[in-house]
């Protein structure tokens, strides 16, 4: 029998409770059995309520019943803080280990109440605990391009359904879009990998969207994984389903599968760590152009770091399905780092390298330069807007820590997160003449974000008839080249000998 709600019990007994009151025993009997049969409660569970008579309204909150003191509040909002602003699920399992990592590098000193209140405190008290807090600190606020059939062929499908538990090494990729409002013309994209098995997040900006400087950048990341790459599963964006991603997967030996079509859902990994990572970190402002590419460079060197080794999550165990209702079974909240250590199929090379970095990172000064890496991307995208105000200054450590106990009370503290001013967006300056390809390349060099048709339309128009149309392809494989050298050079480092010799051919600077 299906219980009814305690609204609709409230309203029962306060209809019955005055004719039981003046019933006599033998119509009491009936009135009990009518209650007891409607409701489904025990007969002397329904006495105490007709002997009761009205419910009582709500007085708020017993008194004596407050477990923790303000101290442990207090250091909670801290540890909260210092987590980056996690959920109570999240953030149990992470107490500990930021207890532990804040005290070694001399950022807290808890007396043991506190530090067993602390630990003892659950997930959803530390969800209650910090609400007036978290109230007041805020809350959080494509181009198609068919791909060739025959590439489309020889990638087989992998869905979610069939990844099963795969050991360390296998991720899905995913492409993030930093176009702002409009998605016209140039942009940087976040190209994100996430391990099935660990989730272990790894991100890299992407000058322009171009398979061979795709492949660059992923070679760069697969020196960052603390694992090999064994498999990398894509949805079929035309950047990542050719012949060139193909034909470098099969030299690699990484095995390479693609999703269905329009289902997102089988990306669920990396298109969780989309929001989860990319935009809480990013934020959606348009980021065009090499500084910004360097700039997200050197912040994600700070988040893969704060991500992976102090940022617990949830792990789907199982779901079945009954009927309509689906039910879903979750792994206890940890990190990627915990959850490579936990792994049998680790290395034990690997949980030795990564337990060593892990020893000497330090949260809070990780947070803090993500803060400052954060102020000076928002800086490089909001340029055009005109400010007389200077820049705002970057917080000692020392203030950045005694800052995060009262942070809550500034709201959103996410430089990337706040809105920009509401000023109209200035327009680019006109594009620059050339006639020569020694002259195209310094123009490139100066604003390598204009695209080889803009190019193209200039130098038409300086010298009508002399650049006829069916020269951009040659144009736009010689700024393939230019956008590799510069874009691994200065996002990565020092350029290859083999990409320096391809942009001297290019350009015809070479001896």
């Amino acid at each position: 029998m299906r219980r009814v709600s305690m609204a609709t019990r409230d309203e029962l007994v306060a209809v019955t409770a005055a004719r039981y009151a003046r019933a006599g025993r033998r119509e009491r009997g009936l009135i009990l059995d009518e209650f007891a049969a409607v409701t489904g409660f025990h007969r002397k569970h329904a006495t105490r309520l007709l002997r009761a008579g009205l419910p009582g309204q709500p007085t708020g909150p017993r008194p004596g019943r407050r477990v923790y003191d303000e101290a442990v509040r207090e250091a909670l909002i801290l540890l909260w803080e210092a987590s980056d602003r996690v959920c109570g699920k999240r953030l149990r399992p992470l107490v500990p280990v930021l207890m532990e990592a804040m005290e070694r590098h001399g950022h807290l000193d808890l007396s043991p109440v506190i530090r067993t209140g602390l630990l003892a405190m659950s997930a959803a008290t530390m969800d209650r605990a910090p609400r007036q807090v978290r109230d007041q600190a805020g809350g959080r606020t494509r181009r198609r391009t068919t791909p060739s059939v025959a590439v489309r062929r020889s990638v087989p499908v992998r869905t979610f359904a069939d990844w099963g538990d795969p050991p360390p090494g296998f991720v899905e990729a995913d492409l993030v879009a930093h176009s702002g409002p409009t998605a016209q013309g140039s942009f940087v994209q976040t190209l994100v990998l996430t391990d099935i098995a660990s989730g272990w997040t790894e991100c890299a900006p992407l000058l322009v969207r171009e398979q061979r400087l795709l492949t660059e950048v992923l070679t760069e990341v697969r020196k960052l994984l603390p694992f090999a790459l064994l498999g990398f599963d894509t949805d079929n964006d035309s950047v990542f389903l050719n012949e060139t991603v193909r034909d470098y997967c099969q030299a690699a030996g990484v095995v390479f599968t693609r999703c269905r079509p329009y289902r997102k859902n089988d990306q669920a990994w990396v298109e969780q760590k989309n929001g989860a990572v990319v935009r809480r970190i990013v934020g959606y402002r348009r980021f065009e152009g090499l500084e910004a590419a360097a700039a997200l460079a050197e912040l994600y060197s700070l988040v893969r770091l704060f991500v992976n080794f102090f940022q617990p999550s949830f792990k789907l165990a199982d779901k079945t399905r009954e009927g309509a209702t689906v039910k879903k079974r979750y792994h206890p909240p940890a990190t990627p780092h915990q959850r490579l250590l936990a792994d049998p199929r680790t290395a034990e090379a690997v949980q030795q390298r990564i337990e060593a970095l892990h020893a000497t990172l330090d949260p809070v000064r990780l947070l803090q330069s993500i803060r400052a890496a954060q102020q000076r991307l928002v800086e490089i995208a909001d340029r055009p807007v005109a400010s007389d105000a200077p820049p705002p200054t970057a917080p000692t450590l020392e203030q950045f820590l005694s800052g995060l106990r009262t942070a809550w009370q500034d709201g959103e503290v996410r430089p990337t997160a706040q809105p920009k001013q509401k000023v109209k967006r200035l327009r680019p300056g006109a594009d620059p003449f050339a006639a020569v390809t020694v002259q195209l390349h310094d123009w490139f060099a100066a604003e390598p974000w204009r695209t080889s048709r803009e190019l193209l339309d200039r130098l038409q128009a300086e010298q009508p008839g002399g650049y006829p149309d069916g020269q951009l392809r040659t144009l736009q494989r010689r700024m393939k080249v230019w956008r590799r050298t510069m874009a691994h050079s200065l996002v990565f480092g020092a350029t290859s000998p083999e990409m320096t010799a391809a942009s001297d051919a290019a350009t015809g600077t070479g001896s």
